[in-house]
C-alpha cells in the first residue's frame, strides 16, 4: 500500500465499495490508517445497479463491512440505460451517481489495481486507441466538484488477496466477472494469464508502459 498523505487535504474521503475484494481491501486499509493518523472523515458509497438477482444481497454485505469498521455507508440505486455495451452503461450510471455526491474538495477512492491497468491498456490497444487512450487509467483526475483517486494502481491483485487473507476480510464475488462474452472478462481470464505464463512480469510491465504513456 502507499502513503495516503498526499490526499489528507480533502474535505471528505469516500470509498466506492462494491463489496468485492479490491474495494473491501481499500476501505479496510484507509479505515486502519484513519484510526492511527489524523485524516478526513471516511465514508463509503455502494452503487446498486440491480442488473442481477444476486446483487440484491450486496448492500447488506457492504453494510456489515462498514458496521464492523464504524464507517457510514450510503447506498445509491441507479438505472442503467440500455445500449450496445452493458458494461459501459453501468459505468456511466455509476460515475454519474458519484458526481452527484462529491462536493468541492471531496475525494472518491476506487479500487482498481495494477492488473486492471494492464487489462485496460490491452483493451484499448485492441480498439486502436491513441496516446491519450493508451495512458489507460490515471492515478488521479477530476470528478464533478471533487477528485477521483486510484491508490492501488501499483498493487497486484495477488497482493490484495494476501492483504485480505492476513486481515480475515470477507468479500463478494460478482458472477458476471466469469462471463467471457464480455471483452474485459475475456482479457482478464483468457489472455492475461497466458501472457503471464510466458512472461511473468507482463502485468507489471504493461501497467508501467501505461504510466510512461501517461
Amino acid at each position: 500500500m502507499i502513503d495516503p498523505a498526499p490526499w489528507l487535504c480533502a474535505r471528505t474521503w469516500y470509498v466506492a465499495l462494491s463489496g468485492g475484494l479490491d474495494s473491501t481491501v481499500l476501505l479496510h486499509w484507509l479505515a486502519t490508517y484513519a484510526r492511527s493518523h489524523r485524516a478526513p472523515p471516511l465514508r463509503a458509497i455502494h452503487i446498486q445497479h440491480g442488473l442481477q438477482p444476486v446483487a440484491r444481497a450486496w448492500p447488506a454485505h457492504c453494510q456489515r463491512v462498514c458496521d464492523d469498521l464504524g464507517i457510514e455507508l450510503q447506498v445509491i440505486e441507479v438505472d442503467v440505460a440500455p445500449g450496445p455495451s452493458l458494461e459501459q452503461a453501468a459505468r456511466h450510471a455509476r460515475y454519474a451517481a458519484f458526481e452527484r455526491v462529491l462536493a468541492a474538495d471531496d475525494m472518491l477512492f476506487t479500487g482498481q489495481h495494477r492488473d486492471d491497468q494492464a487489462e485496460t491498456l490491452l483493451f484499448r490497444l485492441l480498439r486502436g486507441a491513441g496516446l491519450r487512450g493508451l495512458a489507460a487509467m490515471p492515478r488521479e483526475r477530476a470528478l464533478g466538484q471533487g477528485r477521483l483517486v486510484r491508490p492501488l494502481l501499483g498493487c497486484s491483485r495477488r497482493q490484495l488477496q494476501h492483504y485480505a487473507q492476513a486481515h480475515a476480510l470477507g468479500w463478494v464475488e460478482d458472477p458476471s466477472n466469469a462471463d467471457t462474452r464480455f471483452a474485459r472478462n475475456y482479457l482478464r481470464r483468457e489472455v492475461l494469464p497466458s501472457l503471464v505464463q510466458r512472461w511473468p512480469q507482463a502485468g507489471q510491465n504493461l501497467a508501467r508502459a501505461a504510466e510512461h504513456l501517461g
